[in-house]
């Protein structure tokens, strides 16, 4: 018999953008509890997640369970039409738990406990967690399961805890039998022949800890795949119980932006809904931490979902975390919250809806700050309400992207152990710098397993894949032999699955690819030393230099487009480019500066046919196109005039615009290209 299909973020929507953010009501007396959900409709919430941190109050001791509160509050929701998408609270064991249980709290690589007090305090292998942890979730799915609010399940909350105790230690080895199979394979696999590392029996195995040098970094490899299952078995645990009691509820749970702790493509195959919480700096909102960032972020949990996604968390003022905490500008929440929709959010949320007069996070912002209802952050959280509710139509539409960026945890991974040739190249900085390019020049891109099928991007980048297994080198190479464009970054595919080096220190294969011959040495920069580039062609314009990284490398069939100016590499290649098979692949084996970078993916995008939704665009609007709808964001601090092909009709404000719009100061429309009269033309 098949299964019925599982159900999806549509679900949720049920045509409308989600809107709304984590609410405590544990925190406050019950007499608050009305004023938050009259507020709440006159902001235009439609969805409040409820109880993520609310383990203690639920079981004030072992066993015990105290719903009621939980049950008026829900009912009061639903009351007010207001949908819930309910947490396990998982996330945050109480203290009994802690003070009864130890052996449920981590360890770090020390063997330091690290206690309660805090949050997230546990240990993923342990059974007495898992054990708790499931009575509570099932609990929850048996009372709740039947309730008309609910619309969402929210298990735990950024999932990100390692442990390196002794059940740990057990729980990895078990896993590494299942791995490996066999001491040998697994020996051959780490190299243990360096530095007499050869293990003889499986108790010999520890997860790294503190170590008189240098740990293996296959170990370490390992360990990380291994902390991401584990944690990924409690979700999948949690989830299982769930969907066996409300099937017709979808499951979640909300990723930290770009988290090196999980691998991201394997959860979201787990996942009903994927979803997200980013937190920008309004410090830099046209920096790598602003718009940019969010961007990247946003195709990325798109990428994961393969379509709509949930904005789980973001902020609707200053944060608390950072050295110094800047409030947003007027109109910024708006212009990211918008950003995201234009990426494929079907839902904005926020934590958390009214601002906490305690704990850590009293000075983390609110929906409704300590200010009140009559504060300029309430007013802008009632406009993005009355703003989202007029985009109804645009849920489930697609973000269509003929571009892809290539990104693999594993890869991430294997890039964190010592011993390198530069500690400047960590896997985010090339990965966030051709992002940025690609999103400067407007071209909408998602991110890809190197596994992934990639017959519908016409161009594939990968800005730097230190580890690619051989299935991912077969599919490089198949896309550029059947007519694609592929740029490739330095120091990409130098490692197996093992963190093996290949031989010759780049995979033959790749080479083949690239038209590159023998890679005689890795040259790093560094911090702050450039290369000036000198272009034989017309790539690197007149001033472009090189930064982070070089290498001294043969071609082997590319035609050299950009050479190194002075020093020991002088005159020799530096950006190369290989006819290869129907397609074309590009060879970087520099990062350069970011308008050469940006010249130079736009060039290679202009030759694959990839080109941006609206040309001519002023510096600092973004432009993106969600199925009929273009999204122009202007990220900058004065207003801008957009000049368009055709006339259109802003959804935001249901203005016609003839020729151009002017968007002001950070501002945002959403245009619908009118349908010519009749008569008009052919």
């Amino acid at each position: 018999m098949t299964p019925s299909p599982r159900p999806t973020l549509a679900d949720v929507t049920r045509g409308r953008i989600l809107y709304g953010g984590d609410y405590n009501p544990e925190q406050w007396p019950e007499s608050v509890w009305h004023e938050d959900v009259a507020l709440m409709r006159e902001a235009g919430v439609n969805l409040a997640t409820v109880g993520v941190f609310s383990w203690a109050r639920l079981e004030p001791r072992p066993g015990e369970r105290d719903f009621g509160w939980l049950d008026r509050v829900l009912d009061l929701l639903h009351a007010g039409g207001i949908g819930v998408c309910l947490a396990t609270p998982t996330a945050s064991p109480p203290p009994w738990m802690g003070a009864r249980h130890p052996e449920t709290l981590p360890r770090d690589e020390t063997g330091a406990v690290i206690w309660y007090g805090s949050r997230n305090h546990f240990c993923a292998s342990s059974p007495v967690y898992r054990d708790h942890a499931l009575g509570i979730t099932t609990d929850l799915a048996d009372r709740y399961g039947d309730h008309p609010a609910l619309r969402l399940w929210h298990v735990n909350n950024e999932y990100g805890t390692a442990c390196r105790c002794d059940t740990t230690a057990a729980h990895f080895r078990r896993w590494l039998r299942d791995r490996y199979g066999s001491l040998d394979a697994l020996n051959d696999a780490w190299g243990t022949a360096f530095w007499s590392q050869r293990y003889g029996d499986w108790e010999e195995i520890i997860p790294p800890r503190r170590a008189q040098y240098m740990v293996n970094p296959t170990q370490e490899l390992d360990f990380r795949r291994f902390t991401s299952d584990a944690l990924l078995e409690c979700f999948t645990a949690e989830r299982d119980a769930l969907v066996e009691r409300t099937p017709h509820i979808p499951v979640t749970t909300n990723f930290m932006p770009l988290f090196v702790g999980q691998d991201g493509w394997a959860w979201a195959e787990r996942e009903d809904v994927v979803s997200v919480d980013i937190y920008p700096d309004p410090a830099d909102p046209e920096g790598d931490d602003g718009a940019a960032w969010g961007a990247l972020v946003q195709d990325l949990t798109r990428s994961q979902a393969r379509g709509p996604w949930l904005l789980m968390e973001q902020a609707a003022g200053p944060v608390n975390w950072r050295g110094v905490n800047h409030p947003r500008p007027e109109g910024l929440t708006r212009l990211w919250s918008l950003q995201a929709v234009a990426r494929g959010a079907d839902g904005i949320c926020f934590f958390q809806w009214r601002q906490s007069r305690q704990g850590s996070e009293k000075f983390h912002s609110g929906m409704l700050p300590h200010a009140g209802p009559r504060s300029r952050t309430f007013r802008q959280v009632r406009e993005l309400g009355a703003d989202l509710g007029r985009l109804g139509r645009i849920t489930g539409e697609p973000v269509t992207a003929r571009a892809a960026v290539l990104h693999d945890w594993n890869a991430w991974w294997a890039t964190l152990s010592a011993g390198r040739p530069s500690d400047l190249l960590t896997y985010e900085r090339p990965l966030r710098a051709w992002h940025r390019a690609l999103w400067e020049s407007h071209l909408t891109c998602d991110l890809a397993h190197p596994e992934s099928d990639l017959d519908g991007y016409a161009l594939v980048v990968v800005p730097h894949l230190y580890l690619l297994t051989d299935a991912a080198l077969d599919n490089l190479a198949a896309h550029v032999r059947g007519g694609g464009t592929l740029v490739c970054g330095f120091f990409t595919g130098v490692a197996d699955t093992d963190d093996r080096v290949r031989e010759g220190g780049v995979d033959a294969r790749l080479r083949a690819v690239l038209g590159i011959g023998t890679v005689h040495e890795w040259w790093p920069l560094g911090e702050g030393e450039t290369q000036p580039l000198a272009s034989t062609g017309d790539v690197a314009g007149e001033g472009a230099t090189g930064t982070l990284w070089r290498e001294d490398f043969e071609t082997d069939g590319a035609e050299t487009v950009a050479v190194y100016r002075g020093g020991e590499l002088d005159g020799r290649p530096a950006i190369t480019r290989h006819n290869h098979g129907e397609g074309t692949a590009w060879y970087l084996s520099t990062l350069p500066d970011p308008a050469a970078l940006r010249a130079l993916l736009s060039r290679a995008a202009d030759g694959a046919g990839v080109r941006p939704p609206l040309p001519g665009l002023p510096a600092g609007v973004e432009a993106v196109r969600r199925g009929a709808w273009l999204f122009l964001l202007n990220h900058r601090r004065e207003p801008a005039t957009v000049p368009l092909p055709a006339p259109a009709t802003d959804e935001l404000t249901g203005r016609r615009h003839e020729h151009g719009i002017t968007l002001g100061r950070h501002g945002a429309a959403v245009l619908r290209e009118d349908p010519p009269a009749p008569g008009s033309g052919p």
